[in-house]
């Protein structure tokens, strides 16, 4: 089996595995990373995504070998159970998750969009989560949530 080099939260990972398998595998099942959720498979509910090189990505159905040459961010590189990352900590402020299985996906997603923009309208923010599904409902906290890291970001 061909090796592939992966750098993921940091650290660059040599793995065994068929360069043809989706990152999301690798990720969850190669490196232990479980906070990145499988949803649809099919690119469309966000539950799936990571950064990739400062962009929000899915990683279900893209072959591990494209991200060879890229820096990865999943959802256990943008903060810890100890110390949450200024987006986490506004998403339990603000109760922005239910079941919070496709939280992971939105809170990439949004420290993707924060990072380029630290003051977004509501309409860039909608713009950034547009991939991104929640069944549960809790549009209206994540938005508040958004806004919230925004504004703690920004002072």
């Amino acid at each position: 089996m061909p090796k592939v080099s992966l750098n993921v939260n940091g650290k660059v990972h040599h793995l065994d595995v068929d360069e043809k398998t989706p990152l999301i595998y690798v990720l969850r099942n190669d490196l232990g990373l479980k906070g990145t959720k499988l949803g649809c498979g099919l690119e469309q509910c966000g539950a799936c995504k990571v950064i990739v090189d400062g962009k929000a990505e899915f990683s279900c159905n893209t072959p591990v070998e494209a991200f060879e040459k890229s820096s990865i961010t999943t959802i256990e590189g943008i903060g810890t159970p100890d110390k949450l990352h200024v987006i986490q900590q506004a998403f339990v402020t603000e109760c922005a998750a239910q079941c919070g299985y496709c939280i992971p996906g939105i809170i990439v997603a949004i420290k993707a969009l924060l990072d380029v923009n630290p003051n977004p309208d509501d309409e860039m923010i909608c713009e950034a989560l547009s991939d991104n599904l929640c069944r549960c409902g809790t549009h209206g906290q994540i938005l508040k949530a958004v806004k919230r890291a925004a504004k703690e970001i920004s002072l």
